[in-house]
């Protein structure tokens, strides 16, 4: 399926989805025989580098993330489009991402127990449409209703233009910006920390 592109209300029509047991299906539709890249499974930020190696054979990694889903942990949103799944955000706790824990340049800068959305994977057919940008608006109203506070990411500001697919897979800053993110570290001056508030943030005394 391909998105008509004179479709003026494409985008309007999109509707967004926590990954469940019910649309497990349609999540390994989208990811596809390569699991995304490289049999990733969305299981990069989450595992360790040698489970996540090890976990590219045998679908490991695949497997990996069923275990998450079926014990009910909140992994990401999908988006659909006439009942296909056509794009994917991983969202969840920034503790449930063990890269994160280890990273040198997007180490917690506060206490906040923010929620982190450090990847995108859209079907090709339909990149390039501003579906990043809906995605991001659906993590924001999800938080909302979760009444969690801050969602956190690290995009990447193009050094190029345009860069390829690829490379996209953590997100393009424009994006989160257009969704109302703002910039709240810059120790990576390519790969800034970002975060939305869905309250008010508190002021430190």
């Amino acid at each position: 399926m391909t998105k008509q592109k004179t479709d003026p209300d494409f985008l309007k029509s999109l509707y967004f989805e926590p990954l469940t047991k019910a649309n497990w299906n349609q999540f390994v539709a989208l990811f596809g025989s390569n699991g995304a890249c490289g049999n990733c499974w969305c299981m990069y930020y989450r595992l360790s580098k040698t489970d996540f190696t090890e976990g590219k054979s045998n679908d490991g990694n695949k497997q990996s993330m069923k275990e998450l889903v079926w014990s009910g942990k909140p992994t990401g949103l999908l988006g659909f489009y006439e009942g296909e799944a056509i794009a994917w955000l991983a969202l969840a706790p920034r503790t449930d991402f063990a890269k994160l824990a280890k990273s040198r340049v997007h180490k917690p800068i506060d206490d906040e127990p923010v929620w982190s959305a450090p990847c995108f994977f859209i079907a090709k057919a339909f990149r390039r449409q501003g579906i990043s940008v809906a995605l991001l608006k659906a993590a924001v109203a999800y938080a909302k209703k979760q009444k969690i506070r801050a969602i956190e990411a690290y995009p990447t500001i193009p050094t190029k233009e345009p860069l390829p697919d690829s490379f996209a897979w953590i997100g393009l800053y424009k994006s989160f910006e257009r969704a109302g993110f703002e910039i709240v570290d810059r120790s990576s001056k390519h790969r800034p920390m970002v975060r939305y508030y869905t309250t008010q943030k508190l002021s430190k005394k």
